[in-house]
């Protein structure tokens, strides 16, 4: 018989012993023995593991929450229309607007007075960064900030505030009254592209940026004192932060000709050299120098929405760690001096438009070859009356009576409605179309062998206008153009010495 205080075995047999779902025989050592404590020298390493992963993830969430705080964020676009819908940051192709805005507010005040630049300030710098989907190019292309554009209507999308489309206007005010959007949406209509992020920093941004990195060597073939920038530099090789940098970038005296091509050189080869730099070092692979900089750039950065999150721009640096600096080109918006002001910029045509449709068609510029000639209906019976098209042929070849010749062309083929005109002497030859006669500019095209590129609607002319240039001077077809094939780039690979204006 069991006592009151005693139990049957736990293994044992015994009948009368209840049963329950799950019993079984229990491990000799689980009762009745007293319980094995863990050594003294394991819990002290549990706690210490402990305490180094809670340690991690506060830190880890600390520089979180302090570079997501310092991000200042704004709408891509001011109501352009888009065609594109959104990219994977990833592994698609993405064009980056970078802008470098003029601003003297705030902390920009000691460059200078609200009266010179307040508010969003002007584009002191637009450069288009375009990332192959494959990581092995990018393109960065400069546009002049005294190039002559149209600017299309705009929405500040701050103050709802409506600004109408204006033409003929600097690229560096697109900025200006409607935000970094206007910005956006007019490289859009300039170059057919659709941009996809952008980026906009500050005059600070460049002092902290070079300082945090050790600074950026740069070169000069003399010495420069240019009292306006600030830029002080002996002849040869030096090596620029701060203040300096900043001058190097900013001054428009001190380089080739003084005028704002010399300066953007110079800010490419910076560029270069900065690139260079950041490779060689290891620097975004090093986690303790990529946080002073993502520190340094955060602080000092306005990006759109869709950027607007540390793990996206993580995204962007990612993509371009491992780029060969021999495959970043760098290039310069083909331009003349406007015909409106000399001392203006306009497209240089049709070289501007080949680059950009070199760059619709790839990011891989050295495979952009010949432009494709525009599509011809020649072959097959076209949808028109040939014999009813106003053709007028304008001759610029600087050749008395070319015109003559070119216009026989046209006759043979079925145009018998031609008029000619003289006109100013031009370097290609362009098609030119009224709204509505895309298909006669295309076939006139195609009889020429020009490429789509060198056909634009504009305003201003009746039907279908063909501007013979100093290239079609002879023969029945202009000479194979080879502006896109010699598209003038430098590389961040490259390692250039400016050439300084003597006036500055």
């Amino acid at each position: 018989m069991i006592g009151r205080h005693e139990r049957p075995a736990p293994n044992s047999p015994d009948g009368d012993s209840p049963r329950y779902p799950g019993q079984g025989s229990l491990v000799e050592e689980s009762t009745g023995s007293p319980r094995r404590r863990r050594p003294r020298w394991l819990r002290i390493g549990v706690i210490v593991v402990a305490a180094a992963v809670v340690g991690v993830l506060c830190f880890g969430g600390y520089w979180l929450w302090r570079l997501q705080s310092n991000i200042s964020t704004t709408s891509l676009g001011a109501g352009g229309q888009r065609s594109e819908g959104p990219v994977d940051d990833r592994k698609d192709r993405l064009q980056i607007l970078v802008l470098g805005s003029d601003t003297r507010s705030g902390k920009n005040s000691q460059y200078g007075t609200a009266d010179q630049s307040s508010g969003y300030g002007q584009s002191d710098v637009m450069m288009l960064v375009d990332i192959s989907a494959d990581n092995n190019h990018v393109n960065v292309i400069s546009f002049p900030r005294d190039l002559l554009v149209d600017v299309p209507a705009c929405k500040d999308q701050a103050s709802n505030e409506q600004h109408d489309a204006r033409p003929g206007v600097m690229i560096n005010s697109a900025m200006a009254e409607a935000g970094i959007g206007c910005a956006v949406d007019t490289v859009n209509k300039l170059t057919g592209l659709e941009v996809d992020h952008f980026m906009m920093a500050d005059f600070n941004a460049v002092k902290e940026l070079t300082t945090t990195v050790g600074g950026v060597d740069v070169c000069v073939n003399s010495a420069v004192d240019d009292s306006d920038s600030g830029l002080h530099l002996p002849k040869g090789t030096s090596q620029v932060q701060g203040d300096q940098a900043l001058a190097f970038l900013r001054t428009r005296h001190a380089f080739a000709d003084g005028g704002d091509l010399g300066r953007i050189k110079a800010q490419q080869s910076f560029l270069g050299s900065l690139t260079r730099k950041l490779k060689s070092e290891g620097t975004l692979s090093d986690p303790q120098k990529l946080l002073g900089i993502a520190d340094t750039m955060t602080k000092n950065l306005t990006v759109d929405t869709g950027l607007a999150s540390v793990p996206a721009l993580l995204t962007i640096g990612d993509r371009l760690k491992n780029i060969d600096p021999a495959k970043v080109n760098f290039i310069t918006v083909p331009t003349v001096p406007a015909p409106s002001d000399p001392n203006r910029l306009g497209l240089d045509e049709p070289a501007a438009s080949n680059l950009f449709a070199a760059l619709r068609n790839s990011a891989d510029l050295t495979q952009a070859g010949t432009p494709s000639p525009a599509p011809s209906s020649s072959e097959a019976k076209p949808a028109f009356d040939k014999a009813l098209q106003p053709i007028s042929i304008a001759n610029g070849t600087g050749v008395t009576g070319r015109s003559n010749a070119i216009a026989a062309l046209v006759t043979a083929a079925g145009y018998t409605k031609t008029v000619r005109l003289q006109g100013q002497p031009r370097a290609q030859t362009m098609v030119y179309y009224q709204a509505g006669f895309a298909d006669v500019a295309a076939d006139i095209a195609g009889m020429f062998g020009l490429p789509a590129a060198n056909v634009q609607e504009v305003t201003g002319i009746q039907g279908v206008q063909l501007y013979a240039g100093e290239d079609f001077v002879s023969g029945d077809k202009p000479a194979q153009s080879t502006t896109q094939g010699n598209i003038p780039t430098q590389t961040a690979n490259d390692q250039t010495c400016q050439a300084t204006n003597p006036v500055g």
